[in-house]
């Protein structure tokens, strides 16, 4: 496999949408998984989907599946024998897909964020994909939830054009911050990573995520209601897909 750091690009670009092709070098395989020395792509992760594409190596073509997390992010191709060990390759991701994902996880931010500050809900679960969404959350009183309020609230949002920035901010500072959301996840980070990244969107939320996201609220469609599920005692199921 190599003795090597690979490079996590996701975490460094921003906004996360309209990825390019991009070369790089197979170094190993496990399986039917290729592991390249740099990836774009996004693995599995915060109940956001991995990115699916295409690799290719001269004339030789592999659809790529949805990329997994580990150690080195794992790229499973329909056909890994076409490539070997030390094969430049590029890698061509689903930018449609992509895009779809940075706009739900950027309208999920948004939606957890308002439901605590109307309600004091804690998002304890999400689930995204490139057509619904949903959010799992925690309540004193659920019979206070309104679904109407909650969407109006979020599309008031989305229909402004709220700058969407990222930051690497040390655990202290993260910690510290008066309105920095959603830090308990952090005891589970290994110590030895000093900076996280912290996802901002002006005056609406702040908080630790290694997911992609637009630049602005104003690229994101509205939101519609679809269906409110009770998950248990204080627990409300909030699902919801973009106007088309």
């Amino acid at each position: 496999m190599g003795d090597y750091m690979q490079k996590k690009l996701h975490m460094e670009h921003h906004p996360g949408t309209n990825p390019e092709p991009f070369k790089t070098i197979i170094t190993g395989f496990e399986n039917e998984y290729a592991l390249l020395k740099s990836t774009y792509c996004y693995p599995r992760g915060g109940g956001q989907p991995g990115d699916t594409g295409t690799l290719e190596a001269g004339n030789q073509v592999s659809q790529i599946g949805e990329v997994l997390p580990g150690e080195k992010i794992l790229h499973p191709l329909d056909d890994p024998d076409k490539f070997e060990i030390g094969d430049e390759v590029i890698c061509s991701i689903d930018q449609n897909r992509r895009n779809q994902h940075a706009q739900m996880h950027t309208a999920q931010h948004i939606v957890s964020a308002l439901a605590e500050d109307i309600w004091g809900a804690e998002t304890v679960g999400n689930q995204l994909s490139t057509n619904n969404s949903r959010v799992d959350l925690l309540f004193e009183d659920k019979s206070l939830f309104d679904s109407e309020e909650l969407v109006s609230q979020v599309n008031d949002i989305l229909n402004k054009q709220i700058p969407v920035n990222i930051h690497e901010w040390n655990r202290e500072k993260i910690r510290e911050h008066e309105q920095m959301r959603h830090t308990k996840f952090m005891d589970r980070i290994p110590e030895t990573i000093s900076n996280l990244r912290v996802v901002e969107v002006e005056g609406v939320d702040l908080c630790p995520c290694a997911g992609t996201h637009v630049d602005n609220t104003s690229s994101i469609p509205n939101i519609q209601f679809l269906a409110k599920k009770n998950k248990g005692k204080g627990r409300i199921r909030f699902s919801y897909s973009f106007v088309k």
